[in-house]
């Protein structure tokens, strides 16, 4: 099967950037290399370091980086690339770009088990190492399933649908897409269960919770910002609201200042803006992208700007 990804806000990404020929850059999702050749088509002395934990993105991104001599593939996740990227001396870089989120090749694969549509093993890891989903479905309570079908998905029917799990995994073990779809399903009232997508919030908090995709997100954005020389930019693309309330609020903390209680007719603290925001608001697809890619759709994109180091 061929490793396809429709890159998703391309050129409102490459803008973010703001591309120098002779900058360095990274992108720490890498995928199908859609974005990072366009970013490596753009340089010339400059150096792209393309992340990704997938070994099957990193085995394709290589291959299509192959002809970019200033492209280097790295396999790890982006939460480490500060120090991967002090291994090879490559600090501070002028951008980096993160699009979260599963890839089209990801989901339309069924033997990675993230998709409720076909049967296929339930893994659902992106980096194809640790826990499966099907492991924690077989190790976790059912208050600490229905947390994560809450938390992670906002599935208002999670107890039902974790009570629905325990019950089933005392006869059988839980093991595939389709075992599972079905009893999402058969915890949800008849009319909820006639939704479009059903079991789709409930595989995100899956999906979620095997790649700890929260955890890596908010050491990752902490990582990218102190691996940014000032002036430059960080881009990220969100898919769904968690991510993108946790990139919105970091966003605004890095871009504040003082916060010395309104009381105090004076400031104390001493604390200046590390970045400006360069997006008040998150950029969304046009109606071109999304007549071509309905994924995009809930697509968001915000980009920050460093100014000066982080406020310790």
């Amino acid at each position: 099967m061929e490793f396809t990804h429709v890159s998703v806000l391309l050129s409102e990404s490459l803008d973010g950037l703001r591309i120098l020929p002779e900058g360095s850059y990274v992108d720490g999702t890498a995928g199908g290399a859609g974005h990072s050749r366009e970013i490596a088509k753009r340089l010339t002395t400059g150096h792209l370091y393309a992340f990704d934990q997938d070994p099957d993105a990193v085995k394709i991104a290589t291959e299509r980086l192959a002809p970019y001599p200033q492209a280097r593939v790295i396999h790890d996740n982006f939460r480490n690339m500060t120090h991967r990227l002090e291994e090879l001396q490559a600090l501070p870089v002028d951008g980096v770009l993160l699009d979260l989120g599963v890839s089209s090749w990801q989901l339309d694969n069924p033997q990675r088990g993230f998709s409720y549509r076909e049967d296929a093993p339930l893994d659902m890891r992106m980096s194809q190492e640790g826990e499966t989903a099907a492991e924690l479905l077989a190790r976790a309570s059912e208050s600490e399933i229905a947390r994560i079908l809450w938390e992670y998905g906002e599935e208002r029917y999670s107890r039902q649908i974790a009570r629905k799990i325990v019950q089933a995994r005392e006869k059988a073990p839980v093991e595939t897409t389709l075992q599972l779809a079905e009893l999402i399903k058969s915890g949800m009232p008849a009319a909820a269960k006639r939704e479009k997508n059903p079991c789709k919030r409930s595989f995100q908090a899956l999906r979620i919770a095997v790649n700890s995709e929260l955890d890596a997100l908010s050491a990752g954005i902490d990582a990218a910002f102190d691996c940014l020389s000032v002036g430059g930019r960080l881009c990220i693309i969100t898919f769904h609201s968690l991510e993108d309330r946790m990139v919105k609020q970091k966003f605004l903390d890095l871009a504040k200042g003082c916060i010395c209680p309104p009381e105090f007719p004076v400031c104390v603290c001493g604390r200046t803006p590390a970045a400006k925001l360069i997006t008040r608001k998150p950029v969304l697809p046009s109606a071109e992208e999304l007549a071509v890619n309905r994924r995009s759709a809930s697509a968001k994109l915000r980009v920050l700007e460093k100014i000066h180091e982080r406020y310790r």
